[in-house]
């Protein structure tokens, strides 16, 4: 029977044995990567071409973009085959990740097709990251750049090990063996230190189809494979199913009373029912009893498999737990060191709080350390106290709890993961665990029997954190200091905290930078926590311009003991003030980073208590917090 006569129990068999095919053949996932305009689109159009991958109405489709957006004349401007949006084509450049699959007789591929230009590096990490290989183009004419030992270094810090050295337009260089061997032997000698565990330099041409899919008649010196034949067949196999057992629990998977499974993807080893696992931050153990998944019950499931466990007994655990093998059970701290490459436009500030996802855990973050920078051009260390973007640098991590991991070198799954905006939602850094901070196994919670109730009770009050917030000038620290003597009036016992006094002491080592204030306010909140627990009602007044950090200080205080008194006061109203002369000293740039003027203020949305002090005297005002204080503690 033809294919044209197949019903439709036959085309899903068909269709079953295509796909069981495609399994047997193996997947490769590779990226390529380079400078701009080393014709990185250009060679994954013509792999698609020459492997006859296109079909017709793609073809003519191809070619009637080619004359009217090609660079190469009357002929077929393979580059569009990938640059898929109006936008790049028009700009001519490639300015974000396009991933395309296709299949040859010996093995199917996923390629990624990374930005060249220097301000998507983060693009190009994004693409790398699930990758086995690295195409990077360097142009003949042009050499080993900047940009290729950057993308080198990122390749290797991504943890791939397999790099084919493409060197392109060989036919403009007129298919030097020398100028060949000039760029190979420059970049194994300036790469030498990044450990790759195979590098195999190819002389082609994607334009004219030299070494792509056949080999070069204009390049009989050449004695290598042609591409298509080493991804065919290059081993980059790792062997994940000999190392012990790990999964992360996606999701607790209860359909019905009578049945509780944890599903998740095994990323390490193997498990069989029977088989001993621990709960990795817990410890506690138990027994497979079954394994469950969508084609059924198998006696044996491997990493990468997607599967549903059940245990032999009821014990704690949620999404974002691993299950382990009891005798290799990964590290669990709070505490870590990690390479971390910076995705975000709004620069990296240590203290400040974001939320970390490794695997399926999730948990508040924030960056204690920054230990060097790295010059990925240069692979020097530096010193830094912030992160631009696409910088690299060496830091410390301090978690909201403990949480399992292994080294991003031992295990990409439990080792890899973003920080997260609070506000924004939005991915801002790419991090690889390097070891866990000796430190945080160190460092535990000494009991004693004076707890804040007792000491709230000998004051006969309920102590909180009255936060003022506002601009220079807004009246702040009048209001503080007028509702302090008001309390102590009554008998209660109070603190008051005051910016400028703060920085006399404690603080004396910070500038005004945005890390600076940042740092600032994480120690104050630390201090004022303290206070709070020692039973006082303490106040702290400060201009603390980003609502993260004042976010971070409230996450450090029980529910209702933070309370955020926003001083609202116009800029024009502050500067004609100008009680201490900041603003005319800041407006003729004697000071910098000058809240108002030359640093933004983020006016809280959602104050418990908000006063306007154009129409509020500071005398009112206070009063008014005072009310507060009475209707709610």
């Amino acid at each position: 029977m033809n294919d044209v006569g197949l019903d439709s129990r036959q085309a899903e068999a068909l269709a079953i044995t295509t796909r069981a095919e495609e399994a047997q053949k193996g997947l490769l996932r590779f990226l390529t990567c380079g400078s701009v305009d080393d014709g990185k689109s250009t060679l994954i159009g013509r792999l698609l071409y020459d492997s006859k991958l296109i079909m017709e109405d793609q073809l003519k489709s191809l070619e009637a973009d080619s004359k009217k957006h090609g660079t190469v004349g009357e002929r077929i401007d393979f580059a569009l085959l990938v640059d898929g949006l109006e936008a790049e084509r028009q700009q001519g450049i490639t300015i974000d990740v396009a991933y395309r699959f296709f299949s040859t007789a010996r093995r199917s591929f996923i390629v990624a097709d990374t930005p060249g230009h220097e301000q998507y590096s983060r693009n190009m990490a994004t693409g790398a990251s699930n990758c086995q290989l690295a195409i990077i183009l360097i142009d003949a004419r042009k050499g080993v750049l900047t940009q290729t030992l950057r993308h080198s270094y990122l390749v290797h810090l991504l943890g791939i090990r397999h790099v084919v050295l493409a060197v392109n337009k060989m036919d403009l260089v007129d298919w030097s063996e020398e100028r060949f061997e000039e760029i190979v032997d420059l970049y194994r000698a300036k790469t030498t230190n990044l450990g790759f565990g195979e590098v195999t330099p190819i002389p082609l041409s994607a334009l004219e189809g030299d070494n792509v899919t056949l080999s070069s008649p204009n390049m009989p010196w050449y004695s290598g494979p042609v591409l298509i034949d080493h991804l065919e067949t290059v081993d980059v196999a790792v062997v994940r199913d000999d190392a012990p057992f790990a999964m992360p629990v996606q999701w607790v998977n209860r359909p019905h009373m009578d049945f509780r499974g944890f599903s998740g993807t095994i990323v390490a080893g193997a498990v069989t029912p029977g088989d001993a696992v621990v709960v990795a931050k817990s410890g506690k153990p138990a027994r497979v009893e079954r394994i469950v998944t969508a084609d059924g019950e198998p006696g044996r499931a491997v990493a990468g498999d997607a599967v549903t466990i059940v245990l032999d007994q009821e014990i704690d655990i949620a999404r974002g737990d691993v299950l382990v093998d009891p005798k290799a059970r990964p590290e669990v701290a709070d505490q870590f060191a990690a390479h971390l490459f910076w995705m975000s436009d709004e620069a990296m500030l240590p203290g400040r709080r974001y939320i970390l996802k490794l695997g399926t855990e999730q948990v508040a973050a924030s960056i204690t350390t920054i230990k060097h920078k790295i010059d990925v051009n240069t692979q020097e260390e530096r010193p830094g106290r912030t992160l631009d973007l696409n910088e690299i640098a060496v830091c410390n991590l301090h978690l909201g709890h403990a949480i399992a991991f292994l080294p991003y070198a031992q295990n990409r799954d439990l080792g890899a993961f973003i920080l997260i905006d609070r506000t924004t939602n939005q991915t801002v850094a790419a991090g690889m665990v390097t070891f866990g901070l000796r430190r945080a196994s160190n460092i535990h919670h000494q009991h004693v029997d004076i707890d804040k109730a007792r000491r709230a009770d000998q004051k006969a009050q309920k102590p909180c954190l009255l936060w003022f917030t506002g601009l220079s000038g807004a009246g702040k620290s009048t209001i503080a200091n007028i509702l302090e003597k008001k309390l102590v009036a009554q008998g209660a016992h109070t603190y008051l905290l005051d910016g400028d006094n703060v920085r006399h002491g404690l603080n004396k080592d910070l500038g005004f930078t945005d890390a600076d204030r940042v740092e600032n306010i994480r120690r104050v909140g630390e201090v004022a926590k303290l206070m709070v627990d020692a039973g006082l009602i303490v106040m702290a007044s400060f201009i603390s311009p980003f609502r993260d950090e004042r976010r971070m200080v409230r996450d450090l205080l029980e529910p209702g003991e933070f309370i955020e008194v926003f001083v609202e006061t116009p800029l024009d109203v502050a500067e004609e003030r100008d009680v201490k002369g900041l603003y005319k000293k800041a407006r003729a740039g004697a000071i910098k980073n000058f809240t108002g003027i030359d640093s933004p203020y983020e006016p809280p949305e959602s104050a418990e208590i908000t006063v306007d002090t154009t129409s509020l005297s500071a005398e009112d005002a206070a009063d008014r917090i005072l009310d507060y204080l009475k209707a709610h503690l």
